[in-house]
């Protein structure tokens, strides 16, 4: 399997994840089941919207042979390469503090609602990272709507206010943050063992344990920049990007020779993932909100085994039709994954009733509105977006 020649079953399940992240984020209020939404920090388990986020971290690390890859197969050298992913993480930390910042406005003292502020925010950011075709008739043009991008974002975080006195904060990466820190790791990796499967495996070990030691608080030294570096010293994040690198290189080596014992392996590495998950559940709660070990080793053998079965019906029984309609969302994931947000924000800001089965008091109801939001954001919305060419470029 060369640089280019992506799995479909790495698009599609991509679009999985991101389907499902819509979903439960549109569902995370009070009344519905347990195991949909999101446990508490301290509560030993997890929902299906605590594996969801990792999932899609996990697929992350999984195209990175192929976007990194693709750049060494065109004859990028190692500066090129580096640059590309330095400018792609620092967009992603951008966008992940912007995100985070307006959950917490207050309109009382930023002088503009919530919705508002967020709306303008999510417009310049549109404005500055839209993939733009540039040629040299509109070169102009696009560094003007770049400018104009940058103008509405700057006044947004200047004007900022969570409380009387709490202006904008620079301490919480958000979503994206924690994927850009996770992404920079796993593609610095890459770049240095490219497709060795025994040195992505010690290095995807040795974050594993940075995890652990963490956890038994046994890396206070480091606190003082855990600010800034706290994703990566944390190990969690790094390690669960770093695991779908570590299966893409499988199927790369493997795929062609035998398909069969490919899927047996990847599956088999899930059910290890999960035995050993379980192990460490002795001393480590399984814990999103903490970032345990053990939470990330059970949804690393979650994410293996549901891609293990999707390449299974997809890539070897060619089982296709049933998952196209997910394809668009892996292949625009950032614009499918941002959009929404700005038709809350919309919604909110005009008052329009279309949300109204989050006030219902039947779960059934709130369920059923949610995954219609998720399939029309998540399915529908990406075709319009990949028809009129919209999207982001990290």
């Amino acid at each position: 399997m060369g640089e280019s020649n992506r799995l479909l079953s790495i698009d599609i399940m991509r679009g999985l994840t991101l389907v499902l992240m819509l979903f439960v984020n549109d569902l995370y209020m009070p009344g519905v089941p347990t195991w949909l939404g999101h446990t508490k920090a301290d509560f030993d388990g997890m929902g299906l919207a605590d594996w969801v986020f990792p999932g899609f971290m996990f697929m992350v690390g999984m195209s990175i042979p192929f976007s990194v890859g693709n750049r060494f197969a065109r004859g990028e050298n190692n500066l090129a390469v580096l640059k590309h992913i330095l400018l792609r993480t620092i967009s992603l930390l951008i966008i992940g503090v912007l995100m985070s910042n307006s959950r917490n406005v207050d309109g009382e003292y930023t002088g503009m609602s919530k919705s508002l502020w967020s709306l303008i925010m999510y417009s310049g950011v549109f404005l500055i990272w839209n993939n733009y075709k540039i040629t040299d008739r509109n070169i102009y043009l696009v560094n003007a709507l770049r400018l104009a991008g940058l103008a509405m974002i700057v006044p947004m975080v200047i004007i900022f206010r969570s409380g009387e006195t709490t202006g904008f904060s620079f301490n919480s990466w958000g979503i994206l943050g924690t994927i850009g820190w996770g992404y920079l790791v796993a593609a610095l990796v890459f770049m240095g063992v490219r497709n060795n499967i025994l040195k992505t495996a010690i290095a995807l070990l040795a974050f594993l344990g940075l995890n652990i030691l963490s956890k038994l608080n046994m890396l206070d030294f480091l606190n003082p920049v855990r600010p800034v570096f706290g994703t990566i010293i944390n190990g969690n994040a790094p390690f669960i990007v770093l695991s779908g690198l570590f299966i893409t290189l499988i199927l790369k080596k493997l795929s062609k020779e035998d398909a069969k014992k490919t899927f047996v392996i990847i599956a088999s590495l899930g059910i290890l993932c999960l035995i050993f998950g379980f192990v460490l559940r002795n001393w480590f709660i399984i814990s999103k909100i903490r970032s345990t070990p053990s939470w990330a080793l059970i949804c690393n053998g979650i994410s293996m085994i549901t891609f293990a079965v999707m390449y299974w019906i997809i890539d070897i029984k060619k089982r296709i039709k049933w998952g196209l309609f997910l394809r668009p969302a892996g292949a625009n994931s950032l614009t499918v994954y941002l959009v929404p947000d700005m038709f809350y924000y919309i919604i909110w800001q005009l008052s329009l009733p279309l949300l109204f089965y989050k006030d219902s008091d039947i779960p059934l109801v709130v369920i059923a509105g949610s995954i219609v939001w998720a399939l029309v954001m998540g399915a529908a919305l990406p075709v319009l977006l990949e028809r009129v060419k919209f999207r982001l470029k990290l």
